[in-house]
């Protein structure tokens, strides 16, 4: 049998030889997320804001016309450069005021962007929130939530207006008239003519309702009477002793019946009105006839009275 030559051989060595430099290069190099970080942050600043331990939001607290400070750190784990701009959003978003709204973060640098927050006077007492939105070239954003309580008595008032009783369905809504937020509680009840027909105990509604917002909701019935005059009735309650309630009226009446009922009543008005119109001309030639009979008797006593005198 003919051995094999070196020559054979060194195209499988140079295999195995490429496929461990593969496998060394896979285990030794890191991926490039990690080379390069795990991306750009932005989070409110102080002790750990690089970790696990950083602020979840931003907390500022004061009165009206008082302006409140803190800092937003920017974080590039990259090795170039970043540009973010910087803007506030929501509620309190129109107060925001940055030292730059425009910052470039050296690479593998974090910095840390100073901030205001001016309160108006004008400001509602309760609490608020807005976000710091952070945008990177290429539409890449990070967002800090922002918390704000307004120092001053807090009211809490809540309105249920414009109830409307609807086939199955009873519509109504809900208002928040105080500067704190609620989660209302409903109690639904309904009387008709012979008793109560619905009677709901108050449960909390899936809505949380912000200083000043207006909820459009809706009220199942779906046991609704098919014959009947109701009276429904909503109360609403939510914490610091808001409550409110209204009513609203609405008259059950079958479609089918009253569509009949209907129809019979205009046929009989019918009848009712041929038959006196028939009997209109008979009781009107009557009349001319009794004149015709009346007419010469009271033409001949003129004549028998001349004839006399005569």
């Amino acid at each position: 049998m003919p051995r094999s030559t070196p020559y054979e051989r060194l195209p499988s060595t140079w295999y195995v030889r490429l496929l461990l430099a593969l496998v060394l290069v896979l285990l030794v190099a890191p991926p490039a997320a990690a080379r390069e970080g795990a991306g750009w942050t932005a989070r409110p600043a102080g002790a750990g804001s690089g970790g696990r331990d950083a602020r979840p939001y931003v907390y500022l607290e004061g009165a009206p016309e008082t302006v409140l400070q803190d800092r937003l750190s920017v974080t590039n784990p990259a090795r170039a450069p970043l540009t973010v701009r910087l803007r506030g959003d929501g509620r309190a978003g129109p107060w925001l005021r940055f030292a730059a709204d425009t910052v470039t973060v050296p690479a593998r640098t974090r910095a840390d962007v100073p901030f205001a927050l001016a309160l108006p006077g004008n400001a509602t007492p309760g609490d608020l929130a807005g976000e710091i939105v952070a945008s990177a070239d290429g539409g890449e954003e990070r967002r800090v939530p922002v918390r704000v309580r307004v120092g001053g008595p807090t009211l809490a008032a809540l309105t249920v207006e414009d109830v409307e009783v609807s086939g199955r369905t009873i519509r109504y809504a809900l208002v928040n008239r105080g500067n704190t937020p609620l989660r209302p509680r409903l109690a639904v009840r309904a009387d008709g003519v012979f008793g109560t027909l619905l009677d709901r105990p108050a449960r909390p509604l899936d809505v949380e309702l912000a200083p000043g917002r207006r909820v459009e909701c809706t009220e199942p019935w779906p046991d609704a009477p098919a014959l009947d005059s109701v009276t429904v009735r909503l109360r609403v309650a939510a914490e610091g002793g808001a409550r409110d309630e209204a009513t609203a009226s609405a008259a059950y009446v079958p479609v089918g019946p009253a569509v009949g009922g209907g129809l019979l009543l205009l046929g009989v008005l019918a009848v009712l009105g041929t038959g006196v119109y028939r009997r209109r001309p008979r009781r009107g030639a009557r009349e001319a006839e009794a004149d015709d009979e009346l007419q010469p008797a009271e033409e001949a006593r003129p004549l028998a009275k001349a004839g006399a005198e005569s």
